[in-house]
């Protein structure tokens, strides 16, 4: 018996009616979805830290996602694991006509827009509704993580000729985003609040235009922010372990102090 075979046979045994585990038995592809995105960026903060070796547990959890779904579906009668593996051996086959087939392979550039050509003829050979959007946005997933979704519409558009010509123009825009923020919240001063719908609307503006730039100087938003994230947090521990106390128990000047002897520890 195969690993992948002992893992299917172990997620029906989690499943069985009679003998299961009552978590595994309640749970259903809305409650596990979650735990799969999850199980995703465990892997994507693994290979970030540099902790290959934490690679096959990750990628173990993240397959028993899949196995999963599979079970559940299984149990409905729609499809099972093995139809998942076709599906994707079917696609990577469909998908690669430079590997698999006689089309000469080129560069990057031209395997994905090939990439994108074989994608939009599968939603029309699908029909449906699906088939009926024929915008060059069609099939990006409103589910995917904001800054993610914003560049990939981004690469969508400038795909069909609509994008800056340059980091310089879009940095413009960043700008412009920002001045039309700061009307709206002088508009509401000197109340602000979160919730209020010129505001958000300006700031999503701004947001997305950040991530565009970011797209045209080549840099992964979200793995920028996940960067600037992990730096405030190991500079507020820094200075937290500095402090005599909590830090709402002293001053500005105190805690300007102990933040920027805590960035020190990173030059």
């Amino acid at each position: 018996m195969t690993n992948i075979s002992k893992l299917i046979n172990v997620m029906a045994a989690l499943r069985d009616p009679e003998s299961g585990c009552p978590w595994d038995l309640e749970q259903d592809f809305a409650s596990i979805a979650p735990y799969t995105i999850e199980e995703a960026y465990e892997v994507a903060d693994a290979i970030e830290r540099g902790a290959l070796q934490e690679l096959p547990d990750e990628l173990g959890d993240l397959l028993l996602q899949v196995v999963f779904h599979a079970r559940m579906a299984e149990e409905q009668g729609l499809f099972a694991f093995d139809d998942v593996v076709t599906a994707i051996v079917d696609k990577m086959v469909r998908r690669h006509p430079h590997v698999f087939g006689d089309e000469e392979r080129g560069d990057s550039a031209r395997v994905l827009g090939r990439w994108e050509d074989i994608k939009a003829a599968e939603r029309a050979a699908a029909g449906g509704e699906a088939a009926a959007d024929d915008s060059a946005l069609a099939g990006v997933a409103a589910g995917l993580p904001a800054l993610q979704r914003a560049v990939k519409l981004g690469k969508r558009a400038a795909r069909a000729g609509f994008d800056w010509r340059a980091p310089e123009q879009v940095r413009g825009k960043v700008d412009e985003e920002l001045a039309e923020l700061d009307a709206a919240i002088a508009e509401l001063a000197p109340r602000v609040s979160g919730a209020d719908s010129a505001v958000e609307d300006e700031l999503g503006d701004l947001l997305f235009t950040v991530a565009q730039w970011s797209r045209h100087l080549g840099v992964d938003p979200a793995r920028a922010l996940r960067r600037s994230s992990a730096k405030f947090e190991r500079r507020f521990r820094r200075m937290e372990a500095g402090l005599d106390g909590a830090p709402d128990t002293h001053d500005d000047a105190a805690l300007d102090a102990a933040w920027e002897a805590a960035k020190a520890r990173d030059a």
